[in-house]
């Protein structure tokens, strides 16, 4: 099944839906009455009532509202509406009574981690989560089922559920849902109940409305983190060490603990001084006036010159982590009537979050309550955890909504860490910490930097006999979850996605000889997972080389890829798929240029094709972008679509815009006025095509179209201009976007 959607930067799709939060039920939370009443509009707090639940996953009121559990993190991508989506499919309720709560990390570990993992990144929200979420909704439906079967004493075979309502066949009695809830609570829940045909589905692959508030957030009633407020609360503003690894010698808080407002000057470990004062404003002034004695130490002379020397090495080093191997490479060089050589560079990137790093603490000797914006309420309640010095049930997390998170929220709980050390300095009263925007860019968890270096043999028929791609450059894993990194035997294996050799990040080309390795070159500047992570460089690399190769081999850009595709009939159809969209084998309309990109990732198969225009040689526009993605299922075709367009102004601002760099050990980039995203005017037109049902494995949607949007247009650069880039971002080569 194929769907078209067009979307334009001026489009926008609004939900009408506005559900306000669901209400667990059941629970005996001792810390969750300060939890509510602290909580605005907007949020998803638990309440105990007396409504019993119908497995972990549903609670069925008595008034039919169903309220669905969602333990993701909602970031805009519509995940809680997906997820609420295939629990009320299996389920056989009515939508539009559902909506949706969170049960708190510190619920799940009490209660054995009955919900799974709370983690949202790597596009894994729903497709890690279907299987057992639509399970969650099979028995629950099945529960209420045989509740109304034992009240008419029928069995339960001779009744069906359908929008709420359970139906006696033979008899055509009928009971909803909320009549028999309470009853079809006291049942066993299935160990292990039968799922729907994906034929029969009503409610996945609808473009359903969201539950998720759309219009709170037009309107600016939502409350993100930085808006939370509670009783008694002040705010905390931090600065901590402008070169990573560097420590406070001194500091002297003499001035700014004579400013209005100001309560308090602390230490934050070793590396940062933070100010409490009645309000952000009068804790960022003060802060302004607290004067630090840095300890730079070692990293005070690295620059972003001197880490691309060690990358440079690295492309040439013989120590080398080969993750992808067939063949002879050596041996396909040395015996090539041509080689093709390309080395190419990707910088640092911030997440740069619209709304910076914040979290709200409430430490006491016995109990630690933390409100934090949060990818990963497991990951966020371990940080509150560990920073406490209480044990965990001593602990909670409340979830808040989170004005974006890209990667920045999930496995780094820095923030969070940094509000309840400064709470415990104040026991008693709620801290909420926030960053300013320049601590924000110079405190990120980068997307690492990387080199390159493309080489490829040509035999004297103009085949491609062999591709070596050798990466020089840093590994996330090696800072972030370095067991894995050891596990490997020193190799970090996503370092590599986009060109493993299997997996859902699998390459999805075959040569007769071909070695891929990466040469690892650790910065002090600390990684992490940025937005589609490695596949971005990954894709660049090796998509605009293919580019390359096609012109040696005098072959058109889509067929020299279908040659070398073939093994990869999913990868063909949304290279196809892309391909007829833009209307490749057609002439373009005078001036206009077109490029081609695919890629697999996360699961997903995903390809663009552009149509761009360049003035001066210089001046870039970007008429339009068709692309296709092949995700396995598609649980709501409208959110996919939103989602692909948002990947696109991401991996374009990177493409055009967006660095870090060093110097003198601390990044340069403190604010928007340097690293910049691309506007509203500068957005393509977006065509979506949407293959479901191309396999049985559910792939990833938010971050796997984000990387081929660049490489295709660079592949239209150079058709445009004769120029081949291999730098990233483009404005260090002048090239700016109109």
């Amino acid at each position: 099944m194929t769907i078209n959607t067009n979307i334009s930067r001026r489009h926008f799709v609004i939900g009408s839906s506005t559900v306000a939060a669901g209400l667990a039920i059941g629970f005996d939370l001792s810390l969750i009455s300060t939890a509510n009443a602290a909580i605005g509009n907007g949020t998803t707090a638990m309440t105990p009532l007396a409504t019993p639940e119908i497995g972990v996953w549903v609670v069925v009121k008595p008034n039919d509202d169903v309220i669905v559990r969602i333990v993701r993190s909602e970031m805009g991508q519509g995940t809680i509406t997906g997820l609420a989506q295939l629990v009320a499919e299996e389920l056989q309720c009515d939508w539009k009574k559902v909506s949706y709560d969170y049960p708190s990390p510190a619920e799940n570990l009490k209660r054995n981690k009955v919900w799974g993992s709370y983690s949202t990144g790597g596009s894994r929200g729903i497709r890690t989560s279907e299987l057992y979420v639509r399970k969650g909704g099979a028995a629950a439906r099945m529960m209420l089922i045989q509740a109304a079967a034992n009240q008419w004493n029928v069995p339960a075979s001779e009744c069906v559920a359908e929008n709420s309502v359970i139906t006696h066949q033979p008899t055509g009695k009928k009971t909803t849902f909320g009549k028999v809830s309470v009853a079809a609570s006291q049942l066993e829940v299935p160990k292990d109940p039968p799922l729907k045909d994906p034929k029969e589905w009503k409610l996945i692959g609808k473009s359903v409305d969201r539950i998720d508030g759309v219009a709170d957030k037009v309107t600016g009633r939502q409350v993100y983190a930085i808006d939370l407020k509670l009783p008694g609360m002040l705010v905390a503003n931090i600065k901590e060490s402008p070169v990573f690894g560097g420590t406070v010698m001194s500091y002297d808080a003499s001035k700014a603990l004579n400013m209005k407002g100001v309560k308090k000057v602390v230490p934050v470990g070793n590396s940062a001084v933070a100010v409490i004062a009645e309000t952000f404003w009068q804790a960022k002034t003060a802060m302004d006036q607290v004067s630090i004695i840095w300890n730079d130490g070692a990293n005070a002379n690295v620059s972003s010159a001197s880490i691309k020397k060690m990358l440079e090495d690295g492309l040439n080093a013989n120590d080398a982590f080969v993750h992808n191997s067939n063949g002879d490479i050596k041996s396909a060089l040395s015996s090539a009537s041509k080689t093709i050589e390309a080395t190419y560079f990707y910088p640092f990137l911030n997440h740069a979050t619209l709304e910076p790093q914040t979290a709200t603490a409430k430490w006491t000797p016995d109990s630690c309550e933390a409100w934090v914006p949060t990818q990963d309420g497991e990951a966020s309640l371990a940080a509150v955890i560990a920073a406490s010095g209480l044990p965990a049930e001593k602990c909670n997390v409340y979830k808040v909504n989170l004005g974006g998170g890209f990667g920045r929220r999930g496995a780094f709980q820095d923030f969070t860490t940094q509000a309840v050390n400064i709470a415990k300095q104040m026991p008693g009263t709620p801290i909420k910490l926030i960053w300013t925007r320049e601590e924000d860019m110079t405190q990120g968890r980068y997307h690492p930097v990387m080199m390159c270096k493309m080489t490829a043999a040509i035999d004297d028929k103009k085949n491609v006999t062999g591709v070596n791609m050798r990466l020089s450059g840093q590994s996330i894993l090696s800072a972030v979850r370095p067991a894995v990194v050891e596990s490997f035997k020193g190799k970090d294996p996503l370092v590599f996605q986009g060109v493993e050799p299997l997996g859902e990040h699998g390459i999805t080309y075959s040569f007769p000889n071909l070695n891929i390795d990466h040469a690892m070159r650790n910065t002090h500047v600390p990684p992490g997972f940025w937005r589609g992570v490695n596949v971005n460089q990954n894709a660049i690399f090796i998509e605009t080389f293919m580019d390359e190769l096609a012109e040696a081999t005098g072959m058109d850009a889509v067929e020299f890829r279908r040659k070398h595709m073939r093994e990869f009939p999913r990868a063909v159809a949304v290279l196809n798929a892309v391909a007829d969209g833009i209307g490749w084998t057609k002439p373009a309309a005078p001036g206009i240029y077109r490029g081609v990109a695919q890629m697999r990732s996360f699961g997903s198969y995903v390809a663009a094709a552009c149509e761009i225009s360049v003035k001066n040689g210089n001046e870039v526009k970007i008429h339009r972008i068709v692309a296709a993605t092949d995700p396995g299922y598609v649980v709501n075709p409208a959110q996919v679509a939103r989602q692909v367009s948002g990947s696109f102004v991401y991996g374009l601002s990177a493409l055009f815009e967006e660095e870090i760099t060093i110097e003198k050990g601390a990044v340069v980039q403190k604010n928007f006025d340097t690293f910049n995203s691309i506007r509203l005017y500068q957005m393509p037109q977006v065509e979506t095509i949407i293959i479901q049902g191309g396999g049985k494995d559910w792939g990833g949607v938010g971050e796997p179209t984000i990387a081929v949007a660049a490489p295709a247009v660079i592949n239209a650069f150079y058709r445009a201009t004769g120029k081949r880039l291999r730098t990233v971002p483009l404005k260090n080569s002048g090239i700016k976007l109109v």
